[in-house]
This record gives structure tokens, sequence and C-alpha cells, in this order.
């Protein structure tokens, strides 16, 4: 996949990022990264990450969700599809389907749609894959409280 010693840093590099929406922050739009997220504000679109995917207790996601790992405290009106672990937490609400090879499910969280387990997912592709690159993301609306 990479053909460079400097392709695999810069890859390395860009996987072991992390982001943080805040509680407050409203975005509308799709976000693609392969680096770790944290959402504690309010996301309507898509998220997709290969790496983990954390949604703090105030979090809101009106869309679906395509992540390697994932632990969800807050609310999300979509899909859910995790190659590896999916934690629910307590507080955890998911209105939609759920797809991943293993599943936690603390007590008090609740989901409302069908859940597959042990199946092998599809892969995360995110832009073009051949060598990540630090562009300018797409058009994103960004609201504060």
């Amino acid at each position: 996949m990479f053909t460079t010693k400097e392709e695999k840093k810069t890859a390395q590099e860009i996987t072991s990022t992390s982001n943080t929406i805040g509680k407050g922050t409203s975005i509308t739009g799709d976000i693609e990264t392969f680096g770790n997220i944290r959402i504690d504000g309010k996301v309507t679109g898509n998220i997709k990450t290969k790496s983990k995917l954390v949604l703090g207790a105030s979090s809101h996601v009106d869309g679906n969700i395509l992540a390697q790992n994932a632990e969800i405290e807050g609310e999300v009106t979509g899909t859910v599809e995790v190659t590896e672990i999916l934690v629910l937490k307590p507080s955890a609400v998911i209105k939609g389907d759920i797809t991943t090879n293993k599943l936690v499910i603390e007590s008090g969280a609740s989901f409302n749609g069908e859940c597959k387990m042990g199946v092998n997912t599809k892969e995360i592709k995110i832009g073009n894959e051949i060598a990540p690159k630090l562009e300018r993301p797409k058009s994103a609306e960004i609201k504060s409280a």
C-alpha cells in the first residue's frame, strides 16, 4: 500500500492524531478521519474513522457511523458499523441498526434496530487511500452555541 518509509511514517502520524468536537458545537456535514475522534457536540452528517470514535454523554449524531472501534455515551440516529469492538455506555441511545464484530452493552444503554454481530464488515476507505495528505476538508458548517 505504501511505497516509501516516509509515506508509512506520514500514515502512522495521521492515524495517531486525535480530533475533538466540543460540547455546544454543531457541525453539518460528513466527517472523515484517519485518527481518533471524540464528539461531545452535535453532528448532522455521516462519521467515518479508521480509528476510534468516542461519543460523549452530551453528543448527538444524526447520520451513519463507520469506525474501527467505538464507545458511545450519547445519542445516535442512523446505522452504526464498527469493524472491531462497539461499547454502549449506560447513557447510550441508538436509533438504528448495528453491525459489529464484538458488542458490549452496559446496563441502561438502549438501541432500537437490528443488530448483527460477528460479521465481517466492509473495509473503511477514506479519500483516495494512497498516501494520506493533510488537505483542507470539504466545507462543513460549524456553529457555536
